[in-house]
């Protein structure tokens, strides 16, 4: 359950191509080899309406959150966290070089007691790999 959302401010829509974006996060996850290819999200949300510092319109954002599964252990968690961003930076590198931007990633870890989840993506991987 590698699930991952970016919220990122409306003034980004120019400076940055959103698609591309989640796809390098997405790729970043799976070449860390830590999380199951069935389970990866990765989703983007804009934020029409944001504040920051002093309030000038010309900053800008973007966060990510993390929600993980129980099970890995810290330094796994770290090894990967800092692999995906260092992608992510390296990918915003023009909007920091650009404007006034502030850039975060944290992690979150689901107690699987209180966590529910129904997914035949998983299935399917493994249907395609067997055919494939």
């Amino acid at each position: 359950m590698p699930h991952f959302t970016l919220e990122y401010s409306a003034n980004l829509d120019d400076l940055v191509d959103m698609g591309a974006t989640v796809e390098l996060v997405r790729k970043a996850a799976v070449e860390t080899g830590i999380f199951p290819l069935g389970g990866i999200r990765v989703r983007a949300v804009r934020c029409e309406h944001y504040a920051i510092a002093d309030g000038r319109k010309n900053y800008g954002f973007l966060d990510m959150v993390l929600r993980l599964g129980e099970g890995r252990d810290l330094a796994t968690r770290k090894k990967a966290g800092e692999y995906i961003f260092k992608a992510l930076s390296a990918h915003l590198d023009p909007v920091f070089a650009n404007s006034k931007f502030a850039l975060s990633f944290d992690m979150q870890i689901n107690d699987k007691e209180t966590s529910w989840k129904r997914n035949n993506i998983h299935d399917a991987l493994k249907v395609e790999t067997v055919n494939g």
